[in-house]
């Protein structure tokens, strides 16, 4: 594994006083292959979790305690969105994804996953609203899983549309006292859904027509899938699973697969228990890629653009326990090079976009102590000529 060396450091100054504005100034960085800056594009966010570019170019970012802001013409707007879904903040859980419409411009649809309270206690849901430019409007729930709880661990929370239209959503296993739930068809604990965009069930699903079973239900057997994205090359649906002690893993998600959690690990439980001697099972799938030790894996990037030629075509993960981001050269199995970036910053890297202008913009949280407190940044990635 290779290390990125950072110099002018001491630049990305963090200027802190009582009610004052945080200042960044940009910071440089050598990679492998290409010099890069890091750019402070807002501040001042609250436990950010996704962000989205809308075609006009401004960005949508949400907050987990349950706002929806606007990143508009390049400085973050002071008032939140309005019309958005009640969103319950937890340990893990609040407003989570933001993603459009395959055909937003048309449409206007967005897309926004949450922590749902209710009479059973707290679950991740899929709200669709229609953006008019200012304000959700007509924001209705599409998917509310049946993973209810009364705390907000492992939530999963992403949501992706493949080529042909049809959304992906994740939702994690719950918390420790839910895991076996993962292997259960009748519920969607620990299960990544497939739905038309208005939350109809296509009639394709693996598991439609079996008694007792979710039709909803497209793989199981996850922990908490913290990351979506489509490969380029193949439109299979990748997602990134946040393990335990160690044992974090990039899948290639298939119909009706078992992924084998909580019976199959790379990892061990938080006590430092084994949590199987094997960590593959026949009739369950193993993992592309994994990580031990964890690295806090959340979200996941095919790099697309033409702004990094030589990062064209790899894998891009994000880290919150690491606080980095990886760079992964996919030559097939065993021939695959991992670099780290950015982990002299000390962020928590929990969502990656590459923008319209082929640039690759990050959600972070500073490293701090005080987790509730307003660190939380967007950053934009650019070469340096």
């Amino acid at each position: 594994m290779k290390v990125v060396s950072a110099f002018f450091f001491a630049s990305f100054v963090l200027i802190l006083s009582a009610g004052a504005q945080v200042q960044h100034q940009p910071l440089e960085l050598k990679t492998d292959t290409v010099k890069i800056r890091v750019v402070t594009i807002a501040d001042g966010l609250e436990s950010p979790w996704s962000m989205v570019f809308l075609p006009s170019g401004d960005i949508l970012v949400t907050e987990r305690p349950g706002r929806l802001r606007i990143i508009r013409n390049g400085k973050l707007q002071e008032e939140p969105i309005a019309g958005g879904p009640k969103a319950q903040l937890g340990t893990h859980g609040g407003l989570l994804h933001v993603t459009l419409h395959p055909n937003f411009a048309q449409n206007n649809w967005i897309y926004l996953s949450y922590s749902k309270a209710g009479e059973r206690g707290v679950t991740t849901a899929v709200a669709r609203a229609r953006w008019d430019g200012k304000q959700l409007l007509d924001s209705t729930d599409i998917f509310v899983a049946d993973a209810w709880t009364q705390g907000s661990l492992n939530v999963g929370g992403r949501v992706v549309f493949d080529r042909a239209g049809m959304m992906y959503a994740s939702i994690g296993d719950r918390g420790p006292n839910t895991e076996p739930l993962a292997q259960d068809l009748s519920n969607h604990v620990g299960k990544i859904v497939r739905l038309y965009d208005d939350g109809r069930v296509p009639a394709d699903n693996p598991f439609v027509g079996r008694q007792g079973a979710k039709p909803e239900i497209w793989s199981y057997g996850h922990r908490n899938p913290q990351g979506m994205t489509v490969n380029p090359d193949t439109g299979e649906i990748w997602a990134s699973e946040h393990g335990p002690m160690g044992g974090d893993e990039v899948n290639i998600i298939r119909k009706g697969a078992n992924y084998g959690w909580p019976v199959v690990s790379y990892g061990r439980k938080y006590s430092g228990e084994i949590i199987s001697e094997q960590p593959y099972r026949e009739g369950m799938e193993s993992p592309r890629f994994f990580w031990v030790p964890s690295i806090g894996i959340s979200e996941i990037l095919f790099y697309t653009g033409d702004r990094f030629p030589t990062w064209k075509g790899s894998l891009f993960v994000t880290g919150m326990s690491g606080r980095m981001i990886q760079r992964v050269r996919i030559g097939g199995r065993g021939q695959n090079e991992r670099e780290l970036m950015l982990n002299a910053m000390r962020q928590e890297f929990r969502d990656i976009r590459q923008g319209p202008d082929g640039l690759i913009y990050l959600v972070t949280r500073q490293d701090a102590d005080d987790r509730t407190s307003k660190t939380g940044m967007v950053l934009r990635i650019e070469p340096v000529n």
